[in-house]
């Protein structure tokens, strides 16, 4: 079954902006949104520049650059639980053919 998207009216440092919630999720899409502004007033503080556009793209990089570390993390705990799962099956294969 398809989840009908909803329109939401966001506001990002200043401006409204109407956007479509494709998985329907209002409340998701307004706290990214949230997100966004909250990363370019962060930024604003410390620039030497106002300009929205130069704020939004500077953010886009910080956003991207957690995204990255995110997906590394993610990938190194992956990693982790795959060896231990097969040392735990390694331990009852041996505990199993011990009992035998």
């Amino acid at each position: 079954m398809e989840i009908p998207s909803q329109t939401v009216n966001v506001k990002i440092f200043n401006q409204t902006y109407t956007i479509r919630a494709n998985d329907g999720d209002a409340e998701r899409t307004q706290r990214l949104a949230a997100l966004v502004d909250q990363r370019m007033r962060e930024i604003a503080q410390g620039a030497l520049t106002s300009d929205s556009l130069k704020l939004a793209i500077l953010a886009a990089i910080l956003i991207a650059d957690d995204l990255e570390k995110a997906n590394a993390r993610y990938d190194e705990l992956n990693q982790e639980l795959i060896a231990r799962s097969a040392e735990c099956a390694e331990l009852l294969d041996q505990m199993l053919k011990g009992g035998k």
